[in-house]
């Protein structure tokens, strides 16, 4: 089974091997390789000269029935700060998406980007969050009449993408997923978006407190599932010091 994937996470509940962490060591250092260069051009004040950006006063939110219950979902579990973070992901995935030539159903985006942070608030001792957040999103998804294979492969998305060095091959949401929230969380390829745009979704959504609650989040995940892919994430690249240090003044 593919680390990450909803059938390894079913299996396991998030819980790695020796022989996992080795594979994830060759992904973690080409992405601290690659986010330490977006620092440098972001410090040098180099911006891609396409930098990507959506036109939020034309954009429209998905208002599925899918998409309505992963928004109760998500404002009733998640405090401010994770919710506004889930939006800001959402957005950057999207405008990211854009750039890259990405194909993604936007009513599956924004209900994975709602929810792939639904138990990072609730540490459990059990199993990683987001194999938790993956069987939220199925049961969702299941009560909003979606089929079983498309509940699946949302909750599959939630799954696999905190997994290191995730690609495309079992889709895009997961990928994406990971790509808008390490915008919003560490910087990465922040570079990759229009500063005004930045600015318009922070302004939607602002921000708070989300260095010091998320970084707060992510060291109690760490301590309460040590065997899952947050901690070693923590152990690998001092995950919270990133965010911490990301390039946005909260």
């Amino acid at each position: 089974m593919r680390i990450g994937t909803l059938d390894w996470a079913e299996a396991t509940s998030g819980k790695l091997t020796a022989a996992d962490r080795r594979s994830f060591l060759g992904p973690a250092l080409r992405q601290s390789l690659f986010y330490s260069v977006g620092r440098l051009r972001l410090a040098l004040g180099w911006r891609r000269r396409d930098a990507a950006a959506i036109d939020l006063d034309r954009f429209e939110l998905p208002d599925s029935k899918l998409a309505r219950e992963a928004e109760a979902e998500a404002r009733a579990i998640l405090s401010p700060p994770m919710i506004n973070h889930s939006y800001r992901t959402f957005l950057y995935g999207m405008a990211l998406s854009h750039l890259d030539g990405i194909d993604v159903d936007v009513e599956h985006f924004y209900a994975t980007s709602l929810l792939h942070d639904i138990a990072l608030e609730s540490p459990a001792a059990d199993s990683c969050f987001a194999v938790r957040g993956a069987r939220t999103m199925q049961d969702l998804a299941r009560r909003a009449g979606v089929d079983e294979e498309t509940a699946r492969t949302l909750a599959e998305g939630i799954a696999h993408h905190i997994t290191p060095g995730v690609g495309f091959e079992l889709g895009p949401l997961a990928p994406l997923l990971q790509c808008g929230a390490m915008v919003d969380l560490t910087g990465l390829r922040l570079q990759d978006l229009q500063r005004d745009f930045v600015a318009q979704v922070v302004q939607r959504h602002p921000r708070g407190e989300t260095k010091r609650h998320l970084t707060a989040c992510w060291r109690a995940e760490t301590e309460a599932f040590p065997e899952g892919r947050a901690a070693f994430a923590e152990r690998a690249f001092r995950f919270s010091w990133l965010v911490r240090f990301a390039p946005y003044p909260d």
